[in-house]
């Protein structure tokens, strides 16, 4: 497994967030974590990615024991986290944005203009607003540029908090169609995201959280049909009812797929 969370346990203060969650991403997989606000989404990004500290359990990457370890010593093996809200740095540039998620890697300019290369490729968009201060640019801008700033870093393993929030629903189709072509060329991907519908339709797997326990792990597809998950989750929508009418297939767009190589 590529990653392992085992036993997981996690609070706020007096306030638990997290009870025993346990679950594995593969390489090449993406797995939706679907539930309420509240219910602890983020809080499992969190701590996976070195941000929070969880209570007890184990979050293994590959072999490796990442448990506690800060965000900084986890992100350098290869497993990056785009959050909720993008977090960018406004009044920076688009390129100079691209240069913060590159930071701590000690490549050659050579090998930094490389990457970076690689991620206008996969958003063009981004290279005519090189020089444009991110804060200037869309939501949707915004957001490829969140994750590409995590994908110049080379992830194994991604970790996506609601990157559809406040998009156009054609720009949602077009994230989460780059999410599932990042997993054609081998990337774990852990997809937190509030249209759950159109989620699920991109993922292998989904994982229910209800108020911090995981309630439900299943294929994505009996998931989608579940009447119960569909009512709670999905407002009573059928897969056909979604922004992605066809499951994307699971490849980058050409000249990508030695992104991660």
């Amino acid at each position: 497994m590529t990653l392992t969370v085992t036993g997981l346990h996690a609070s706020h203060g007096a306030t638990r967030a997290l009870r025993d969650v346990s679950l594995d991403v593969e390489a090449g997989q993406v797995l939706a974590l679907v539930g309420a606000n509240g219910a602890g989404k983020t809080t499992l990004l969190h701590c996976i990615a070195g941000l929070h500290r969880p209570d007890r359990g184990r979050i293994k990457l590959h072999d490796g024991e990442i448990t506690g370890l800060p965000a900084h010593v986890v992100a350098h093996r290869r497993l990056c986290l785009v959050p909720a809200g993008r977090q960018l740095f406004a009044d920076l540039s688009v390129a100079d944005n691209l240069r913060v998620g590159l930071h701590g890697l000690d490549l050659t300019g050579t090998a930094e203009a490389a990457r970076t290369d690689r991620v206008y490729e996969l958003f063009p968009i981004l290279r005519e607003f090189t020089d444009r201060k991110a804060g200037l640019l869309s939501g949707g801008q915004q957001q490829m540029l969140a994750i590409g700033r995590a994908l110049v870093r080379e992830p194994e393993v991604l970790l996506l908090d609601e990157p559809s929030l406040g998009l156009a629903p054609m720009l949602v189709t077009q994230i989460l169609r780059t999410v599932s072509g990042l997993a054609a060329d081998g990337v774990a991907i852990l997809l937190a995201e509030q249209n759950a519908a159109a989620a699920l339709q991109v993922a292998d797997q989904g994982a229910v959280l209800e108020n911090g326990r995981l309630t439900r792990l299943d294929t994505a597809a009996a998931l989608l049909a579940d009447e119960d998950v569909s009512r709670h989750y999905l407002g009573n929508a059928s897969a056909e009812d979604e922004a992605l009418p066809d499951r994307p297939e699971r490849r980058l767009p050409a000249g990508l797929d030695r992104l991660f190589r």
